[in-house]
């Protein structure tokens, strides 16, 4: 972060020299291909250039920052025109004192007179002229330093808007991976505690299932993004695992992609409906069903998710809490997929029925 913020830094810095070497060296070219070499007119323009430069990162660096952009447009506006008038009145005694030519106001004001004589234009004073000309450019000047400071405000406002919202997806992340219940490992360790005296290589296979799954929230899941093969196994090994506390009651069906493509999705996107499923749509009183499945085509995901509802005393409780993951993977997804998803939630009387369609284009 450190190393791209002084990138940015040195990349302006580099503009802005850029910039001043334009303005010194076009200039000069001019001067040299219509007046020849005249230092008179290119100290005159130097001089200018540098008293406009000098406003500008007056008002860049120190005026607008401290002033403007913190609700103090009177005092900045105040300011501005001290400096402005402050820099004329240098400008005016660095120009009387050191690059003075009378000859040359004296030739500037006859060919005023002369114009003004033959009513091709009015005759407006020369040190006139060269206050109004200095203060159309200075505030031209000024405004564009204001221009330029709102500008990059505004970048680094939503720079840091990305960033929050990156770390609310981490937090999101974070909150889900919390959310894979601990319950399911309880209930899942004593399965295979039961296990271990009915069936020796189930157990250790679920045991096996279950360090790949634990090892997949630890670390995989860590980053902001992961191959849909490896979120497809982590389900695989979730739905294996939960298959260990099924009655013959419920019917499962699970249809995901045994090839997992190369492309590449946010961790842990799919599972908080896979464990909703489990979680409202076993009975072990009366026959359910759980559906799940999975297609992809191109850069385009469509995963379903269909199930039962239980109606265990318990379903009252459930559905108070039962909102939480479905509502921060909306969250999730309407972060990380603007207007390239499409999520439809249908709850039923007896069934929940659940798709997703992403687009990865």
């Amino acid at each position: 972060m450190k190393g791209a913020t002084a990138k940015k830094r040195m990349l302006s810095v580099v503009l802005h020299v850029m910039a001043w070497l334009v303005l010194i060296i076009l200039p000069q070219l001019l001067i040299d291909r219509f007046w020849g070499n005249n230092n008179f007119i290119a100290w005159g323009f130097y001089l200018n250039a540098a008293i406009y430069g000098i406003i500008f990162y007056v008002n860049y660096i120190w005026l607008v920052p401290r002033l403007y952009l913190r609700d103090k447009q009177t005092v900045y506006f105040i300011a501005a025109f001290l400096t402005i008038v402050g820099f004329y009145i240098l400008f005016y005694l660095i120009n009387k004192n050191l690059i003075h030519n009378p000859e040359r106001e004296k030739m500037i004001t006859e060919a005023f007179k002369k114009l003004a004589d033959k009513k091709a234009m009015p005759r407006p004073p020369f040190k006139q002229l060269q206050v109004y000309y200095f203060a159309l450019i200075s505030v031209i000047v000024t405004g564009f330093s204001i221009g330029l400071r709102v500008i990059e405000k505004q970048a680094a406002s939503e720079k840091k808007q990305k960033e929050l919202e990156k770390e609310k997806l981490n937090s999101e992340l974070a909150f889900l991976k919390s959310q894979v219940s601990p319950h399911f490992f309880f209930n899942t360790l004593n399965n295979i505690y039961s296990l271990i005296e009915i069936n020796t290589k189930d157990a250790q296979d679920a045991v096996l299932k279950l360090s790949k799954l634990m090892r997949y929230l630890l670390y995989e899941s860590e980053n902001g993004k992961t191959q849909l093969t490896h979120e497809i196994n982590f389900m695989t090994h979730y739905i294996d695992l939960m298959k260990l506390r099924l009655s013959n009651k419920v019917k499962l069906e699970v249809d995901l992609p045994e090839e997992g493509t190369q492309l590449s999705i946010p961790p842990l996107l799919f599972i908080p409906f896979v464990e909703n499923a489990f979680k409202h749509g076993i009975s072990y009183r009366e026959k359910s069903f759980i559906s799940i499945s999975m297609k992809t085509e191109n850069k385009r995901i469509t995963f379903s998710c269909d199930n039962s509802i239980g109606h265990s005393a318990e379903k009252e409780t459930r559905e108070k809490h039962s909102g939480i993951g479905l509502e921060n993977v909306k969250k999730r997804l309407n972060l990380l997929f603007p207007e390239k998803h499409v999520l439809k939630i249908e709850p039923k009387e007896k069934t929940f029925h659940v798709n997703l369609e992403i687009d990865l284009s």
